[in-house]
């Protein structure tokens, strides 16, 4: 008998909504890793559970899907074309060679801020009771895949453990992103509520809740606005569903609205 996973799985790929049909999307899931020596690096909770989810939703809606990962223990979705990653340089080069054929790109990743300016060739040895590492910011993929001449419908997550809302607006207006989905990683959602049964929402969770902004190209008088959508702690599957019905919807009113702009 099939595992119960399995079976679910088969469930929703039987739920097609060709909402995507023939459309390129780009998704970044997991971590990055930033070495510090041949044996050690820097990196973050990040499993790429929520990104793996999207790239097979956005699947299910009929999209040709290329998925960039940095470090998981997650097998990659069938019928989507895979590229594994470690860094965040790695990640860079990925993602650029891929955005003159991109509609839709979903940055899902957490990709590390910084790296380490001057990495070991050798094992650092324990000599010394304290050790200073020197890093150096790395380039912002998002910012470079938006600014690009070739322009994808640009959708970027903000991983926050405070202040979510108002870091994931900033972030959305400073980025120049067409959407933006908040979540909370700081796994307190449980103990906030004082109930015990709430499903943890952190890193390494099979569970979300994501609160969506996205720019509205459609508003009266030609000033655009943010609407949002808040979605209430679920699987990450059912949530990647929800979120590329939004994004499906939302990319054909702004290529909409862009036809009519060059007309």
């Amino acid at each position: 008998m099939l595992e119960v996973s399995d079976i679910m799985l088969a469930l929703g790929r039987s739920f097609k909504s060709g909402a995507l049909q023939g459309v390129n999307v780009v998704v970044t899931a997991g971590p990055t890793y930033e070495a510090i020596d041949p044996v050690r690096f820097i990196g973050n909770r990040s499993s790429g559970r929520m990104g793996y989810a999207i790239a097979e939703a956005a699947r299910e809606a009929g999209a040709r899907v290329t998925l960039i990962s940095g470090p998981s223990h997650l097998t990659a979705p069938d019928d989507i074309n895979f590229t594994a990653v470690e860094s965040a340089e790695q990640m860079q080069r990925a993602v650029l060679s891929t955005i003159d054929q991109c509609h839709i790109y979903i940055s899902t990743a957490a990709i590390s801020d910084y790296r380490v300016a001057d990495i070991a060739r050798q094992k650092i040895k324990k000599n010394q009771d304290t050790l200073t590492l020197q890093l150096t910011k790395n380039d912002d993929i998002i910012s470079a895949v938006a600014q690009h001449n070739a322009r994808p419908y640009v959708v970027g997550f903000a991983a926050e453990t405070e202040n979510v809302i108002a870091n994931a607006q900033e972030k959305l207006r400073r980025k120049n992103l067409d959407m933006i989905v908040a979540n909370d990683v700081s796994d307190s959602l449980g103990d906030i509520t004082g109930e015990s049964d709430v499903p943890k929402i952190g890193f390494n969770s099979e569970y979300n809740a994501l609160h969506v902004f996205w720019r509205n190209p459609l508003s009266k008088n030609n000033t655009p606005t943010i609407n949002e959508q808040y979605f209430d702690i679920a699987r990450k599957s059912h949530l990647a569903r929800q979120l590329i019905a939004i994004i499906a919807r939302q990319y054909k009113m702004n290529k909409t609205q862009h036809a009519k702009d060059t007309a």
